[in-house]
């Protein structure tokens, strides 16, 4: 029969009752579905329906992306409502069978997830679904709310750290590594100074998360990160950087030939010659001192391509000495380095930054 779907289901049950656990082509979970987005219930603006947040175009077109990699995975269960009208248990053959109508399921958490697989060309991708027949209302709104107020967001200095575990190479383990070489290294300019997993250990010095290292330098490396590691995954090359976008992907062409060991001593020989020029602020970790935190690092990694192009480097790998002679022609001193002149966040960045470029 073409107006149902069929899928291998068992019978659980917890405090809240029974409930289908079962596995469903993509296609299938994708022509039953929908999702209930909270609105106002017709004219009256005060009176709200629906259970689901809107979409994100955002996270939707990230999921799109990552389906079509070689190590795609869903392994947490898309949550679907639905009436006994539309649904019934075939027990001898241990299967739910489901009316094939475009509005049978409704979606309780997992609305990115399926329209991320929307358009999905690639081999069978299926689901782990939990399926409630009859749920009431109020039960879905309180599943709903209970999953996303409860879920702890995963550091994102943690999710980096773990690529250390990653056998191929990828521009987030690149990134990472160098960040922990950074950190660790005696004689670093960033000795004790990155927050690796995102917390600090209590010495007082560490300034800056491991993801916000890794987030810039990943910037100079690549445009698509997701894309790069997928390729090097499947043993197919990566695309170097032309002359023109080189200019802003400086080590992009290093990584691809495996030279992580000379990005590393770039940044170091960089932020050296930062750490000459500025001592005092570079070595104040007191708040209200930017240099060395989140502002002053990412203006900074903004700038050295800037100061790399003014070098006329490609290849060579500027000495400390190199980075020091125009960075002492920027008009900053120590004491400029405060939170006053360049407030936290973008707009501070984006000021600092041109200051800096003001020098060259």
């Amino acid at each position: 029969m073409n107006d149902v779907i069929r899928f291998p289901a068992l019978l659980a049950t917890q405090p809240i009752g029974s409930f289908y656990i079962g596995v469903i082509d993509s296609d299938d979970l994708i022509a039953i579905s929908y999702a209930d987005v909270r609105r106002p219930e017709g004219r009256d603006l005060e009176r709200y329906i629906g259970t689901q947040r809107n979409l994100s175009e955002g996270r939707v077109a990230e999921l799109k992306r990552y389906v079509t990699t070689m190590d795609a995975c869903f392994p947490t269960g898309i949550i679907l409502a639905i009436s006994s009208e539309n649904a019934s248990f075939d027990e001898k053959r241990g299967q739910l069978v489901i009316k094939k109508d475009e509005e049978a399921a409704k979606i309780i958490d997992g609305q990115h997830r399926i329209e991320g697989l929307k358009g999905y060309k690639g081999d069978p991708f299926q689901l782990n679904v939990t399926i409630f027949v009859d749920m009431e209302l109020e039960d879905q709104a309180m599943v709903f709310a209970t999953i996303n107020l409860k879920q702890t967001k995963v550091s994102k200095s943690l999710a980096y750290d773990l690529y250390e575990y990653a056998e191929s190479r990828s521009p987030q383990k690149t990134s990472h590594n160098v960040a922990k070489l950074m950190n660790f290294k005696v004689g670093s300019p960033f000795r004790g100074r990155i927050k690796i997993l995102g917390k600090a250990t209590g010495a007082g010095m560490e300034t800056l998360t491991q993801a916000t290292f890794v987030d810039r330098l990943l910037k100079m490396i690549t445009t698509d990160p997701m894309k790069d590691r997928d390729l090097i995954k499947r043993g197919k090359p990566l695309v170097p950087a032309t002359e023109r976008e080189s200019v802003r992907l400086i080590f992009r062409n290093r990584f691809i030939v495996g030279k992580d060991a000379e990005i590393a001593k770039m940044l170091w020989n960089y932020f050296e010659a930062v750490s000459e020029v500025w001592p005092e602020a570079w070595n104040n970790f007191d708040q209200g001192h930017i240099l060395s935190r989140t502002t002053g690092f990412a203006a900074l990694m903004r700038f050295l391509p800037d100061i790399n192009a003014a070098l006329g480097s490609t290849t060579g790998i500027p000495a400390v000495s190199d980075f020091r002679k125009p960075l002492r022609k920027v008009k900053l001193r120590d004491a400029d380095f405060n939170s006053d002149r360049f407030k936290p966040g973008s707009s501070g960045e984006g000021d600092l930054y041109e200051a800096l470029k003001g020098g060259l």
